[in-house]
């Protein structure tokens, strides 16, 4: 076992968290309200530019000969193990020393305790950390393993092999651009944070949603058609669009309730005088388009390889299904708690769950 892939992922966190401290940051108020100051948690907001530094760090060492494009890729079950034991050993330090909620050990492990933890005189936030932490890791993979195939078929590498690393990588861009968004959104707002956020960040979230490449970078090009990519890549642009969109008018609307987003959708609501619920624009089309627009993303990124007939490249759109739909019906039910009978008024007004005209 090779030693320094293994302490890898520690190295490539600690890095992050030091990157994220020193660099300048955006200071924004988020959605969610400290129960202790009545007011909304700020956060220091610098995601991209860790996340470019680091590559531009990762890319220098390959480039000088300090480290091999696709060291990643070489020793992926080591550094696999690594970010593990990390994810496990940070389970146990945010939950155990919190108080309990009653729900029993196990449960508190799983989901956690504290719902939104703050260190270092709130200059990191353990969610957004969390987020940036696995997004980048993530890239890394990304490119290193994209980089072995590169250097195992120099005469004939796949065009789905880069179509795929760029377009994940956009995402992944994009995402910590528009960071102030996802305060507004449900992990913020409705978990906690335990081993499901901190070793579903710090391992699932850089390993298994590189298991595309992971299945197919050691495999020579399939020769797929042109049309076979632009289709991946309209479908990957589509859900995108869906995404994106949906989740910008939402966090437009919480800021600024009467502005019209993109000069298209006017905000028309369901309100029971006291509280609103928007039925325009993506949220007319469904109560959770945003779900919709990542099933096809994913669902994009694994056309793109070439590769339908390896079932493991299925892995990534499969798992939104099933992490998806269950959340959507637990938000359901907390909407319904939450609104009472001004939710049944706004789903009769949006009748479908995720997908029009079908669920």
């Amino acid at each position: 076992m090779n030693a320094a892939a293994a302490l890898a992922p520690l190295g490539i966190y600690f890095a992050i968290t030091l990157l994220h401290i020193a660099f300048p940051a955006r200071h924004v108020e988020g959605y969610v309200v400290d129960p202790e100051t009545r007011r909304p948690y700020r956060y220091r907001l610098n995601g991209l530019l860790v996340y470019a530094a680091t590559v531009g760090a990762w890319a220098l060492a390959c480039s000088r000969g300090w480290m091999r494009w696709d060291f990643l890729w070489t020793y992926r079950w080591e550094s696999l193990a690594g970010a593990c034991a990390l994810g496990l050993a940070f389970t146990l330090a945010v939950v155990l020393p919190a108080p309990p909620t009653g729900k029993g050990l196990v449960a508190d492990l799983f989901l956690g305790r504290h719902e939104n933890p703050q260190w270092l005189g709130a200059r990191v936030d353990a969610k957004m950390w969390l987020y940036l932490a696995g997004a980048t890791l993530l890239g890394l993979n990304l490119y290193s393993f994209a980089m072995h195939h590169r250097l195992a078929f120099p005469e004939d590498p796949s065009p789905g092999i880069a179509l795929h690393a760029g377009m994940f990588s956009f995402f992944l861009c994009e995402y910590l651009l528009f960071e102030q968004v996802h305060l507004y959104t449900y992990d913020i707002f409705a978990e906690r944070v335990g081993f499901k956020l901190g070793w579903g960040c710090l391992l699932f979230y850089p390993y298994f949603y590189a298991s595309g490449l992971w299945s197919t970078v050691h495999l020579p090009n399939p020769h797929t058609p042109l049309a076979w990519r632009l289709g991946a890549a309209i479908v990957f642009f589509m859900g995108w669009s869906l995404s994106r969109g949906a989740n910008m008018q939402k966090f437009t609307f919480k800021r600024a309730p009467h502005a019209t987003f993109l000069g298209i959708f006017a905000p028309r609501v369901v309100s029971d005088g006291e509280r609103s619920l928007l039925v325009s624009g993506f949220w007319r089309v469904s109560r959770h388009v945003n779900y919709l627009g990542e099933i096809l993303m994913a669902t994009g990124l694994t056309l793109a390889l070439g590769r339908p007939e390896v079932w493991t490249t299925w892995l990534y759109p499969l798992y939104y299904v099933a992490l998806l739909v269950p959340r959507e019906r637990d938000d359901d039910r907390r909407c319904a708690a939450k609104y009472g009978a001004l939710w049944t008024r706004y789903c009769e007004q949006v009748p479908y769950r995720i997908i029009p005209w079908v669920y």
